[in-house]
Order: C-alpha cells, then structure tokens, then sequence
C-alpha cells in the first residue's frame, strides 16, 4: 500500500489503540509502535496493549452519569475498548469494572490480528516529519520523544505535579459563601467560604491527620517544583497558622453576614466560562480521595459539595492543548499530526480512549481530505474535546467526564438524576444528529 495511504500511530496505551482501530476499520493501513516490551515506563509492567496502570474500574455505567454517558457514544462511534470491557466486565454494583488482564489480552489480540495493522516494537525518539501521525505516547512519555514534542510545542509541555479539587457551583450551600474579590479588586471573581475560629481548628485538626494516598516512585518530585506547589497538609504542618497566612488569609475580604473580617477563608475560582465549576485555591493535595471528600466537606459551604475531580499529585506530562490543538486533535501549526490520550488534557481511562478514536477519525479524514469531526459540545466527548481546544481557563488541566462542562439545559431542572438524564438524552439525540447530517454529507 503507497506511502501516503498509511498513517502512524506512535503509542498502544488505551487512545493508541482506540485511533488504530479507527483508521484500519476505514481500510487504511496503520503502523502502530509500542516500546513495550523493548522498554518499559516506570509504571507499566505488562507487554499488552491497552494496559490499566492504577484501577480496573472505568466508573459508573448508567446513561444518566457523565462515565456511563461517554462509554455509550463510544459504543455508537464503533470504539474498541468498549466491547473489551464488555467482555472482561467483573462484578462491581453500578460501575464498569474488568479483569485487567482479560481486556488487555483481547485488546492485544484484536490489534494483532488486524490485517491493515503493522506493529513495530521499539522507543521511538523523534517525531515523523511527514505523513500523517497520532502521537499517543501517554503522561509518561519517554524522555528522548518528550524533548522533541516538547521543543515542536515551542517549550508548552507542562510537568504537571499537583492539581486541586474541582466542585461545581450547584452544589455549594451559597447561604454559607459569597461573592466578591479581595478589596473589591474585580467583578466578584471568588466564590468564598469564611470560617469562623471554631471552624478553622476543626477543619485544621481534621487536615493534618488526613490519610494520604501512597507516592510512587517515579511520581517523586523536583524539591524546587515541590515547594511551588506544596500539598495543603504539608503546608498546614509546618505551623497551626501556616495556611490562614497562605492559601486561607481573609485579608481583603469580609463576609456579609458578619460585616467583619472572617478568621479564615477558603476561596474557590472558576475553572470555565459558563461558571459551573470551581476550583479551591491554593489546595493541591495528595490526600486519599475519601479523605478528601471528608475534610474539605467541613469548609462552609461545601458540606454536599459534588467533587467531579479529586485533588491528584503525580509525574504527568500534558501539552498546554487551548493554544496548540484544535478541537479534531490535530495540531494547529502542523495539521498532519494529532495527539491523543492524558497528554492532551483529558484525564481517564475512556476519556483517553475517546480522544484516541477522535484523532483516529480525524486522521482518516485529514488523509481523504474531508473536514474534521467535531462532535457537538452537547455530547460528552464533544465537550471534552472543546475543553482541550478552548479552554478558558488561565491554568489549563486535565479534565475528566462530568455534566459540569456541560452547556445549561433551561428551563433548569432542579432534581439532579432528572438534570442528568436530560443531559444523557440530549447527547444522544444530538450525537445521532450530528452524525446523520456527516453521513448525508459524504453522500
């Protein structure tokens, strides 16, 4: 087969494997590398494709959740991984969860199989310069492959070492917070939780002797980065006022209840334009996420807060996606070439998964000259895919599946398991809408 009827995928993690399937399912051939197992990364220990590093779960299944509502468009799309997990499913009440080894097998075995698939087994260490290729090496990229995605990028890979909770705003008891910024300084950026000096030694004990999740090694980190980006309980250890001078000074503020300065405040930022998520600031953490949900459910306001991602603290490498990718994947100053997978900013199992069938329908087209699939940001893998193309936010991170990201329905539905199954059913509807109108197209 020509040159030019082939596309590279560099990487057979879960969005590797996912984008490799696309393309050879379209008739095109595939030349898949994988380091494994010439090399291994400090986290991988299996030679099979679609290897689950940490949990085998890959969350809830139901329709009316965020995880359920994205594995069935991936159904409907023709993904892979979800027959797989069909296939090697375990019993775990309401979540998907699979025998690791059963799903990376027929994973490997599908990808072995396929007649337009050719496997190369080794690191690669430089970027294709021409033709068209799916870079989905994964957030533990090699270091030789990272150098030169990192200078094509103009040096705009992060190493990513902490990230704080996001809640979103419905949620939040709003009779326990306010609105405002320090000195009036803007337009009621700050959503802000006051403590008074009860709370604060309840909420403070309660933090230092938080469980932590366990560190690995290869998620030790620089001293320099670490203390730029300190775990909330460590900096609550080095002394009782430590983080109300820090990441909790009231300073600026007062809470409207009162008329007086608060003891200590928690302020939350928002993390996209609607306004629906937030972030709390300054708490980056390595706490176990139960411990999480614990602790910070003491901060006023945020007593049924809904978490839609806990605080994580590891070696991740990602592209700072809103200024590098469109939302197909594809590179904005090189469209031949797309990324998939964690690196771009996407974080999950199938949320990595999906953006690897994304880069992979798009390189087809990219190759046949059409224009790209963008899936409306109704859909949950559309709007996951907007979030890495336009996000609004000053420090982009990585964002997994949740109706937070979602645009409003209105009138608002208040139930939340009603709110949700609307979501779902638009989704659908608008997904099976979108795709009907590319068939016509192409027709």
């Amino acid at each position: 087969m020509m040159k030019n009827k082939e596309i590279t995928v560099i990487g057979a993690g879960l969005a590797g494997v996912e984008a490799a399937w696309q393309i050879a399912n379209a008739g095109y051939r595939v030349v898949l590398h994988e380091m494994k197992p010439v090399k291994f990364s400090p986290a991988h220990k299996c030679a099979g494709f679609a290897e689950l590093i940490c949990s085998n779960s890959l969350k809830a299944a139901r329709i009316d959740s965020s995880a359920g509502l994205l594995k069935e468009e991936m159904r409907r799309l023709g993904s892979l991984l979800t027959e797989c997990a069909e296939h090697a499913k375990v019993p775990a009440g309401g979540a998907l969860a699979v025998d690791r080894d059963v799903f990376s097998e027929m994973a490997t075995e599908k990808i072995r199989s396929h007649p337009n698939i050719e496997i190369i087994t080794g690191e690669v260490t430089d970027i294709p310069e021409d033709g068209i290729t799916v870079i989905a090496s994964g957030p533990l990229t090699s270091d030789a492959l990272a150098e030169k995605i990192t200078a094509l990028c103009g040096g705009a890979l992060s190493f990513f070492d902490a990230a704080a909770p996001i809640v979103t705003r419905e949620s939040l008891d709003m009779s326990l917070c306010f609105s405002a910024s320090r000195y009036d300084n803007g337009e009621d950026d700050y959503i802000n939780c006051p403590m008074n000096k009860e709370e604060y030694e309840t909420f403070y004990e309660a933090l230092v002797s938080a469980e932590r999740a366990p560190v690995h090694e290869f998620d030790v980190m620089n001293p320099k980065v670490y203390e730029g980006c300190m775990p909330i309980e460590v900096m609550a250890q080095r002394g009782h006022d430590t983080i109300r001078f820090g990441p909790l000074k009231p300073v600026g503020l007062k809470d409207p209840r009162t008329g007086r300065r608060p003891w200590a405040v928690v302020q939350l930022r928002t993390e996209n334009a609607e306004k629906t998520l937030y972030n709390l600031v300054g708490f980056q953490t390595n706490l176990k996420f139960p411990e999480q949900k614990r602790v910070f459910g003491l901060i006023p306001g945020l007593q049924n807060a809904d978490f839609v991602r806990y605080g994580v603290m590891h070696r991740n490498t990602f592209l700072n996606s809103p200024t590098l990718l469109n939302a197909d994947f594809s590179m904005r100053e090189r469209p031949d070439l797309f990324f998939a997978g964690q690196m771009t900013g996407v974080e999950g199992y199938m949320e990595s998964a999906a953006s690897g069938m994304l880069a992979g329908i798009n390189a087809v087209r990219r190759l046949e000259g059409r224009k790209p699939l963008v899936l409306p940001v109704t859909t949950m893998m559309g709007a996951l895919a907007d979030h890495v193309a336009n996000s609004a936010s000053k420090d982009f991170q990585p964002m997994g599946a949740n109706f937070g990201i979602f645009p409003a329905i209105e009138p608002h539905i208040r139930d939340k398991r009603a709110r949700y199954m609307a979501f779902a059913e638009r989704a659908l509807k608008d997904l099976e809408n979108c795709l009907n109108e590319d068939k016509a197209a192409k027709e």
